[in-house]
C-alpha cells in the first residue's frame, strides 16, 4: 500500500511541475511600455519577442500548381493571392493578366479576366481583394480602374480611377475604398495612402512615402506598406524607422507600435547586383537595410512584419509578430511569399525546385 501511495505521490508532483511549467509560458513576460502621448497610444516593444518559435508550428494541407499539366493548375507569375470566408483561394497571375479560383481542396473553379482593355479584361492588375459585399476586385493601373467580379467569376462593373494613379486597393466593411496613389510634384512626388468613399470621391489622406529620385536612385529606398484589419482600421508604416501607426476608421492615428532593432547591413550580395544598373543612373547606396520589408494583418488582429533578416540555410525570412494591441510576440521564420493567415491557415506563394510557382497552405497552430 505504501508503495503504491509512494508511486501515486511521484505521480502527482510530476503532474504539479509540467502544469506549472505550462502556466509560465502561458503566462510569458512582456517587457515592453504603454503610454499615452498626445492622445496616441504608444506601444514601445524590446528586441525580443514574448515566445520562442515554437509557439507557432505549420503542417503542409494543401499544394496547388503543376509544372506541367493542365492549365487549370499551371501559372506564369503569381503575384498575390487572396482567400475568402469558405476558404476558396484566389491566385492572380500578373503576367496571364487573370485570376484563378480554387476550393478549400485545390480543384479549380473558374478563370476571372483576360488580358485587353475591353470590360471584364485585365491590363495591369496590382492586387485581388475579396470583398466584405462578396465580391472579386482587382485594380487595374494599366486600364486606370477597379475591376469587379462575383465570387463565381461573372464580371460585374468597373469603376474608372482616372486622374488617380492607383496601386494596391482594397475595400472595408462600408465599401470604402482605401488605395495607394502616386502623386507626382515636382517638390516631392510620393506614394500616398488615401481613403474614397464606394463611389471613389475622395475622404481623406493617412500616410505617404517618397518615390524614388532618378537623379540619384537609393535601390534599397524603402516604400510604404498598409493593410485594413477586421474592424475596419488602416494600418501603415513607413520603415525608415521601426513603426507602425494604426488609423481608426475616420482616419485618425489612435496608437503607434514602436520596435528596437539592430539595422541590418546590406550584403555584398545584393551590392554585386547593382553592377546591372545602366552607369548613367547615379546610385545612392546606403549601408544598412530599412527598419522592415513589409506587413499584412491576419483575421485576429496580429501584424505579421516581414524582416530583411533571412533564416539561415534556409528560403525564408524572419517576420515580427504583434498582437492585436501591439506587443511583440514572436519572431517565426516564414516562407517570404506567405500571404494570408485566416482561420488557423496559412497560404503562401512558393517555387518548387524547378522555380515554378506554386500555392501552399498549411494549418497553423499557437501556443500561447
Amino acid at each position: 500500500m505504501k508503495r503504491k501511495t509512494k508511486i501515486v505521490s511521484i505521480a502527482l508532483f510530476f503532474f504539479i511541475i509540467i502544469l506549472l511549467i505550462s502556466c509560465q509560458k502561458q503566462k510569458a513576460e512582456w517587457k515592453g511600455t504603454i503610454e499615452e502621448v498626445n492622445g496616441v497610444t504608444v506601444v514601445k516593444n524590446p528586441k525580443e519577442p514574448m515566445y520562442p518559435e515554437d509557439v507557432f508550428s505549420l503542417e503542409e494541407e494543401l499544394s496547388i500548381g503543376e509544372a506541367e499539366g493542365p492549365e487549370e493548375y499551371m501559372f506564369s507569375n503569381l503575384r498575390h493571392i487572396s482567400v475568402d470566408d469558405r476558404g476558396y483561394i484566389y491566385a492572380l497571375d500578373y503576367k496571364e493578366k487573370h485570376v484563378k479560383v480554387y476550393n478549400g481542396k485545390g480543384e479549380y473553379i473558374a478563370t476571372m479576366g483576360k488580358a485587353g482593355q475591353g470590360p471584364g479584361d485585365l491590363n495591369g492588375p496590382r492586387n485581388v481583394c475579396i470583398t466584405p459585399q462578396y465580391e472579386v476586385m482587382v485594380p487595374d493601373s494599366w486600364n486606370n480602374r477597379l475591376t469587379f467580379f462575383s465570387l463565381e467569376g461573372k464580371f460585374i462593373r468597373s469603376i474608372t480611377t482616372t486622374p488617380l494613379e492607383l496601386l494596391e486597393t482594397k475595400i472595408d466593411s462600408k465599401g470604402n475604398i482605401i488605395g495607394v496613389d502616386i502623386v507626382r510634384d515636382e517638390e516631392s512626388s510620393r506614394w500616398e495612402l488615401k481613403k474614397f468613399d464606394s463611389e471613389l470621391n475622395y475622404l481623406f489622406s493617412l500616410d505617404s512615402s517618397p518615390i524614388p529620385d532618378i537623379r540619384s536612385l537609393n535601390p534599397f529606398l524603402p516604400s510604404l506598406s498598409w493593410d485594413i484589419d477586421k474592424n475596419d482600421q488602416i494600418i501603415s508604416g513607413y520603415p525608415e524607422k521601426y513603426e507602425i501607426k494604426i488609423f481608426n476608421p475616420e482616419g485618425i492615428l489612435i496608437r503607434k507600435i514602436q520596435k528596437d532593432y539592430e539595422p541590418l547591413e546590406i550584403a555584398e550580395e545584393q551590392l554585386e547586383r547593382l553592377k546591372d544598373f545602366p552607369p548613367a543612373i547615379k546610385l545612392d547606396v546606403p549601408k544598412h537595410h530599412a527598419a522592415y520589408w513589409s506587413f499584412f494583418v491576419d483575421d485576429e488582429s496580429r501584424i505579421f512584419v516581414f524582416t530583411w533578416e533571412k533564416v539561415p540555410d534556409k528560403d525564408k525570412r524572419y517576420f515580427d509578430v504583434f498582437d492585436s494591441e501591439g506587443k511583440y510576440i514572436a519572431k517565426l521564420p516564414l516562407n517570404r511569399g506567405t500571404q494570408v493567415i485566416k482561420k488557423n491557415k496559412l497560404y503562401a506563394i512558393e517555387a518548387d525546385e524547378e522555380g515554378y510557382h506554386i500555392i501552399k497552405r498549411y494549418k497553423v497552430t499557437w501556443k500561447y
